[in-house]
């Protein structure tokens, strides 16, 4: 036989030809080629099989750009692949009958994959026999019992050589040495195996020769030929004229695999026509091969055949076995036993992987190969039918491509925020009656790409901070998080520019691009900001950046850094301003209210109010919270005029902080009166002492009061637009007005009531200035130590904050005599409270 190589057809043409088969290829995605080569067996290491590029119609490029190797299930790799030079060749000696024992033809296929894109290719190798065993027998010696009176005809069965060789080189025939009694006659069984039979030709007689010997060759078909011989002893019986004879000449028999030791397989049965002893018939296998010699068993008595041994329907599906019938005169006959052997679901579908890509991106899109898998049963019918399944609930699906090879792709996006890596498990089952399954675990990672922008712990960051503090101060710190992983988690935080009280916001605070901390870069004042507001951006370090915003809001609190600012009563160094009691003053008579406030807020803001020293302790009181100062009892004669009295206002914060207050008071029932008290007060100039003076010189100018009335008017109209103006541009807070509670005062501790006080001023030649108002109910006489002008009596307008547009009515002494002073007062309670027109 040819040794080397044999070029072979490609076959992806008919492939392609092949409808269901180019459907399958378009389905999978895969270019797919089949090339067939033939070999000798025991070829050296390193021959030449095939020139794989150019059968495949491939480059040597594409070969090493696509890392092109061979995959095979089995654990010996025959073949090799040289990817530089686009051939194959033997990688290991192959022996024919080692590999395929008696099956023809013998080959082996193997998968060629190329990467980038994926290509499949298959390849099959056949090995070719070659004449390299001769015929044997498993005897030396065959003995024969044979009676004299044995027919011509009679058949007498040889045992059978055996040669590993196939087709050619298998046996081609038996040779007997030549001999007056017997001759040959060679036959073949339905699987092409040859066995001879001795025929007798000419009645043998013992006493001319009681023994014969013959020999029997076994010659195969090879160049050259080889042969076996086996010696045949023939001992000549005498007398015996039945031979036994089998009921039928083939008997027919099914086992399971795998049935155990002893299993009853069939019962033979042979008759022998002849009485006695020669009428006793014994069984025998004539013929046992290799492959059985260890499996069955016959009971030379019953003809029952039993098994010694396991059969495996993977290895044998078919047994042919030669029983004889031999009676006690040796003459034989023989049958053959035909045993089929059923398979049973005995074999797990094994899983072999072809290729496995990990890690895959995130935003792989749906369809994505992932794995090429390849599914083996080497179990028959539905026994070896599999069927491929995916555990668990997982974004993956397995797909069908060829035949035995299956594909892991995408079934949904994925994300690896969510799951970062899936345990892919491949069951695969077959669909015996008892189903047996395999399973294939694949870790695939899924890799990260920039999709997700950092996301604040908070929607809104709030914070405090005290008023007054250390510059560089650190405030709180913001942070933000990001699912993705490595340089796209990586966070910097920046701060957006935007406007606080007119200047941009980055000269208040700072925020560290790093851990988020904000530091206050200045000391805050509370009187001014009450509240930061800005934005601080979140980005990550993905390409392109992804980024997000949170609004971060500090609250400037409030400490007790103000002291409380006395509104009324005045405090002037070129004026005294007195308040007026009359001396019939019952108990609790309001004499005047000391208003202040404090910028600052809460609790600091609330103001008290406690009488340090008065000219008569028992007299007067301060109310602690309203700083309304009343009688304490009834107004005396004996009670001094001059009254001078210290009040203390303090705040409620830690540490408190306070104000003083000088409040006149005058106990009398005319200006006169007072007028002549009030000019022993410390820093008032000396004042005449001469009443009658000033008298005189108010008849004088009474002549011009009607004028003086009506620069009143305008004077107050002025006035109090003058003052609402300053107190419209005033820093000072507006005090609420509340029900006369202290709890209800918003906390400020500050008046409950809004008290308006009017002057009423008038000029003479000596320059005068007497000053008249009210506060609440009580008279108020203000007295300007410079002057030195008699007291002009007038009434206070009447219910001028209730109605702001009426004149001004007075009533004045025009016929020069003296009348009786008269008060009046305006009383608001409209809110502001504190406030002085």
């Amino acid at each position: 036989m040819e040794r080397g190589t044999q070029p072979c057809q490609r076959v992806k043409g008919r492939l392609l030809r092949d409808g269901v088969l180019f459907f399958l290829l378009c389905l999978c995605q895969l270019a797919f080629g089949h090339v067939r080569y033939s070999i000798p067996e025991e070829m050296r290491k390193g021959s030449f099989i095939g020139n794989v590029a150019q059968d495949l119609g491939l480059d040597l490029k594409r070969l090493r750009s696509g890392r092109a190797r061979i995959v095979t299930g089995e654990n010996t790799q025959y073949t090799e692949l040289k990817a530089d030079k686009g051939i194959l060749v033997v990688n290991e000696r192959i022996d024919r009958e080692k590999l395929c024992g008696d099956t023809m033809p013998c080959s082996f296929s193997f998968e060629v994959i190329l990467e980038n894109p994926m290509e499949l290719h298959q390849i099959t190798v056949e090995i070719t026999d070659i004449n390299d065993h001769s015929p044997t027998f498993k005897r030396e010696n065959i003995l024969f019992e044979i009676s004299e009176s044995a027919l011509t005809g009679a058949r007498f069965s040889l045992t059978s050589a055996e040669d590993a060789d196939v087709g050619p080189n298998g046996l081609k025939e038996y040779v007997l040495t030549e001999n007056d009694h017997f001759i040959l006659k060679q036959h073949s069984n339905a699987d092409g195996k040859k066995y001879a039979e001795m025929v007798l030709q000419k009645p043998l007689d013992r006493e001319t020769n009681p023994n014969l010997l013959l020999k029997l060759i076994a010659v195969d078909g090879g160049n050259p030929q080889r042969s076996g011989t086996v010696n045949i002893n023939i001992t000549i019986l005498d007398n015996n004229d039945n031979a036994p004879v089998f009921n039928q000449s083939v008997y027919k028999a099914a086992v399971t695999e795998n049935s155990p030791r002893g299993t009853y397989v069939i019962t033979v049965n042979a008759t022998d026509a002849d009485f006695g002893s020669n009428s006793i018939v014994r069984y025998y296998f004539s013929d046992l091969n290799s492959g059985s010699n260890d499996l069955f068993e016959i009971d030379e008595k019953s003809g029952k055949i039993s098994m010694t041994g396991s059969i495996d329907y993977e290895k044998i599906k078919k047994y042919e076995l030669r029983v004889d019938a031999k009676d006690q005169g040796g003459l034989t006959d023989s049958s053959k036993v035909i045993i089929d052997v059923m398979d049973v679901n005995d074999n797990a579908p094994v899983i072999s992987v072809m290729s496995f890509s990990s890690p895959v991106s995130e935003d792989s899109p749906l369809g994505t190969t992932v794995g090429i898998i390849n599914v083996k049963d080497p179990d028959s019918a539905d026994n070896g039918e599999v069927r491929c399944r995916l555990e668990g609930n997982i974004p993956f699906k397995i797909r069908s491509s060829l035949k035995n090879y299956y594909t892991l792709l995408t079934d949904s996006l994925l994300d690896r925020e969510s799951v970062s890596e899936y345990n892919i498990t491949v069951t695969v089952t077959d669909a015996g009656v008892h189903p047996l399954s395999s399973k294939r675990t694949f870790n695939l990672r899924i890799s990260d790409v920039n999709d997700n922008s950092p996301r604040f712990l908070k929607g809104v960051y709030d914070a405090f901070i005290f008023e007054n503090n250390l510059p560089g101060v650190s405030v709180l710190t913001i942070k933000a998080k990001d699912p993705d992983e490595n340089q796209n988690a990586r966070i910097s935080y920046i701060l957006e520019e935007s406007k606080v009280s007119g200047g941009p916001v980055s000269e208040y605070v700072s925020v560290n691009a790093e851990s988020g901390v904000i530091h206050a870069l200045r000391s805050f004042d509370y009187e001014q900001i009450k509240q930061l507001e800005f934005v601080v951006k979140a980005q990550d370090g993905g390409s392109p950046p992804l980024s997000n915003n949170v609004t971060v809001k500090i609250q400037i609190q409030d400490q007790n850094d103000n002291p409380p600012q006395v509104l009324y009563p005045v405090q002037t160094a070129s004026s005294v301003v007195a308040e007026m009691v009359p001396r019939s003053a019952d108990v609790g008579y309001l004499v005047t209210k000391v208003v202040a406030v404090d910028v600052d807020s809460g609790q600091n803001a609330w103001l008290s109010y406690k009488l340090q020293k008065a000219t008569d302790r028992a007299l007067f009181e301060v109310g602690s919270q309203n700083g309304e100062i009343r009688t304490v009892r009834q107004v005396t004669e004996k009670d001094l005029l001059k009254q001078r009295l210290t009040v203390i206002v303090e705040d409620n914060g830690q540490p408190p902080r306070s104000a003083t207050v000088i409040v006149n008071v005058a106990v009398a029932d005319s200006f006169p009166e007072v007028l002549s008290e009030f000019t022993d007060f410390p820093h008032d100039k000396e004042y005449n002492d001469n009443l009658t003076f000033y008298l005189v010189l108010a008849l004088a100018v009474v002549s011009f009061l009607f004028i003086t009335c009506l620069v009143v008017i305008i004077s107050v109209k002025i006035y109090r637009w003058r003052q609402s103006r300053i107190l419209y541009h005033s820093s000072l807070p507006v005090i609420p007005y509340y029900p006369p509670r202290y709890s209800d005062t918003l906390g400020t501790g500050t008046l409950p009531h809004t008290y308006n006080y009017e002057v009423c001023r008038t000029t003479d030649s000596r320059k005068s200035d007497c000053k008249f108002g009210r506060a609440g109910s009580q008279n108020v006489l203000i007295m300007d130590p410079s002057s030195t002008g008699t007291m002009q009596r007038m009434q206070s307008e009447k219910s001028i904050l209730d109605e702001p547009d009426s004149p001004l009515e007075t009533d004045c002494d025009r016929g020069g005599q003296r009348a009786a002073p008269s008060f009046s007062y305006s009383h608001c309670e409209r809110g502001g409270g504190g406030q002085l027109p």
